[in-house]
């Protein structure tokens, strides 16, 4: 008997009995819209973390002032302590055998900016020109700060891409005037538009890189007050216990420091030099956080990587189920059609016959189930996104997986029922009723 046979009986029967073949594939196609709606968040999440980690940068070490762990330092250290500083930097820089560049910023405490009516609430960051150097942001239109600029204390800015559009919509902003803390600003360029997801990955918060608005940092030191209302209170901590009962301790001069590695394999020497060099400055007073994103990254990872094996088991049982549902639905259609196979048998079908007709059966529904479970997952992946915001990319490996899975469950829980068929007693078949 050729194989187009087969498959045309094979397909006939499962035809036939339209409804018990839908029911026996629900576990199927279940078990396989689960394995692909989650395998997409997990490979949506993952590309998402990477993108936010990439961002940061990933031959960074970041360095971010903080509060002083009082109970950690005596009283007299955290006098000493100068907190996170210029000079921090500058030490830094001097390892130019690992250190490629070492940018300081400043957050200023200007919640907002203006532009004639149009008002914006942004992030002012006062930086250096090599700021675009350590990070994977880049200048659309007109340029960046220059050290031209640091060094003759002028009034020029860089806007983030949704600050521009908050101020000037469609218009080009390159030479025109924002006001920034009662002081006029020459715009000199726009930021790329980044996409950014709002959140935290392994615990780091993330900024909308968008919202920022970069100026000098040498013009901020001489004519922002660091004193001023508003701005961003993660970083108000050394203003506002200042305000009641003044510091035992120094404030930062800058907000943070990245430190960019000359090569990816140099970060973890980077950052147990960063550590080394700055426990030594600030006596061992903790008023600083350091976060490389190569390791967050790395950690991003293995964490998805958890993710991704507990959704494939969840999924994997649904398919082990429906697995099972299709062995027991095979096994009663053996039972059904035992007089068809005596029949068969005795015109000349052999034993191989028997067993190719009904192991195909069973591999058509649980392919049928995957094609269906595969329309299921993709439908599932874009809901989940519309609804839940969520990232989901449904990559190709997890419709593979899926198929070459469905296949050998449709093998493996067919197998033994079809030997069953191929088994039975000719005259025994015959006799049945």
């Amino acid at each position: 008997m050729n194989y187009a046979r087969i498959y045309s009986i094979s397909f006939a029967a499962l035809r036939d009995h339209r409804l018990r073949t839908l029911l026996t594939m629900l576990g199927v196609i279940f078990g396989v819209g689960a394995v692909i709606s989650m395998l997409s968040i997990g490979e949506g999440a993952k590309r998402e973390a990477m993108e936010q980690i990439s961002i940061l940068g990933i031959n960074n070490v970041i360095v971010n002032a903080r509060e002083p762990v009082e109970d950690r330092g005596s009283a007299q250290n955290l006098a000493r302590s100068p907190g996170l500083s210029l000079e921090d930097g500058e030490n830094l820089a001097k390892f130019t055998d690992i250190v490629a560049n070492v940018v300081p910023q400043r957050f200023e405490a200007v919640p907002n900016i203006y532009h004639g009516s149009e008002e914006a609430a942004v992030r002012v960051v006062s930086t250096i020109s090599s700021f675009v150097n350590s990070s994977s942001i880049e200048v659309e239109r007109g340029r960046f700060i220059s050290d031209i600029d640091n060094e003759d204390f002028s009034q020029v800015c860089v806007l983030g891409a949704k600050a521009k559009r908050a101020l000037f919509a469609f218009e080009d902003p390159v030479g025109k005037t924002v006001r920034i803390a009662n002081y006029e600003f020459t715009v000199i360029g726009v930021m790329a538009d980044k996409y950014i997801a709002r959140g935290k990955v392994e615990g780091f918060e993330l900024k909308n890189f968008n919202e920022d608005v970069y100026i000098p940092l040498n013009t901020a030191l001489k004519k922002l007050d660091r004193t001023l209302g508003g701005g961003s209170s993660s970083r108000r901590w050394w203003r506002s216990s200042s305000d009641e009962e003044g510091l035992n301790y120094n404030p930062p001069t800058v907000d943070q420091l990245t430190i960019t590695a000359r090569d990816l394999e140099d970060v973890p020497a980077v950052s147990r030099l960063v550590n080394r060099v700055l426990e030594r400055r600030h006596h061992n007073v903790e008023d600083y956080e350091v976060v490389v994103p190569e390791s967050l990254l790395r950690q991003s990872q293995k964490t998805q990587r958890i993710f991704n094996i507990v959704m494939g088991a969840i999924a994997g049982i649904s398919l082990l189920v429906g697995g099972i549902g299709i062995m027991n639905i095979m096994l009663a259609t053996v039972l059904e059609r035992t007089r068809e196979i005596g029949v068969r048998r005795a015109v000349g079908a052999t034993q191989m016959d028997i067993m190719r007709q009904f192991l195909l059966e069973a591999v058509l529904i649980c392919m049928i189930g995957c094609a269906l479970g595969v329309a299921l997952g993709l439908l599932l992946a874009r809901v989940i996104a519309y609804y839940a915001d969520w990232p989901t990319v449904v990559a190709w490996y997890s419709i593979a997986l899926a198929v070459g899975v469905s296949a050998t469950v449709g093998i493996v829980f067919g197998m033994y029922p079809a030997r069953k068929a191929a088994r039975l007693n000719v005259i025994d078949a015959l006799r049945y009723e």
